[in-house]
């Protein structure tokens, strides 16, 4: 089934920051839950309404946000297959933030129950599961930094670049070819631009670099030249034990 794929890769993600017993491993394999087809734009969780369940990518890209008071959003964080897109509302089942789809996408609600379960027969689960909290938090705390100090063409050069190295990570793309049907308006709310902003910078990063979004496709002509834009340096992603 097309949850399977997705669990392996969560997996995958787990055992490359983690050191996971094979009965531990087995016992992750075999989670399953709800398997929900989400349109564009769909909520998936809203601030401040509990849910009792974490919510694995299967197909497509989630994004995490907050929302001012006149309704205004800003994503926090990305969300690609094998990423268990709020496995922080595990210890706390009402979240502050939101989940929504910004491509068609497929999810596995998992009910926290059954997650709880493995984490009471297997303690080395948990330490995996935290250091997946760290690593979000840890870019969390990149976007920060980037969207409050560095330019325009820096903030979406270093977006493009991290969902590259993310997805090559998995094994799902190249880094600089990789599915993202994205429009410029998402990319704005990302990177804390205006549409109009985010429209003239691709336009100079497609002449740098040629960076461009066709078909729903990322494609990056020279991959090095846009991380010397974007000053990447991919440690922030702790992508090894």
């Amino acid at each position: 089934m097309e949850y399977l794929s997705a669990v392996e890769l969560f997996v995958r993600r787990l055992t490359s920051r983690s050191k996971l017993e094979r009965p531990s491993i087995s016992a992750l394999l075999d989670l399953d839950g709800r398997l929900v087809p989400v349109q564009r734009g769909e909520d998936l969780i809203l601030p401040g309404h509990p849910v009792s369940y974490s919510t694995l990518v299967v197909r497509g890209v989630l994004g995490r946000f907050d929302q001012m008071l006149d309704g205004k959003r800003q994503i926090t964080a990305l969300h690609i297959p094998g990423d268990m897109a709020d496995l922080h509302s595990l210890p706390i089942p009402t979240p502050s933030w939101g989940i929504q789809s910004l491509v068609p996408s497929t999810t596995l609600q998992i009910p926290h129950e059954r997650l709880r379960r493995v984490l009471d027969s297997h303690p080395d689960v948990a330490i995996a599961f935290w250091r997946d909290t760290v690593v979000d938090a840890s870019i969390l705390a990149k976007w920060t930094a980037y969207i409050g100090r560095a330019d325009a063409t820096t903030r979406i050069a270093h977006l493009f670049c991290e969902l590259g190295v993310r997805m090559a990570f998995q094994g799902m793309a190249a880094k600089d070819d990789f599915p993202l049907a994205f429009t410029q308006a998402q990319i704005a709310d990302a990177v804390g631009l205006t549409t109009v902003h985010v429209n003239r910078t691709m336009a100079v990063l497609r002449a740098a670099c040629g960076l461009s979004i066709e078909k729903g496709r990322v494609m990056v002509r020279d991959w090095n030249v846009m991380a010397s834009y974007a000053n990447f340096d991919d440690s922030y992603l702790l992508m090894s034990r």
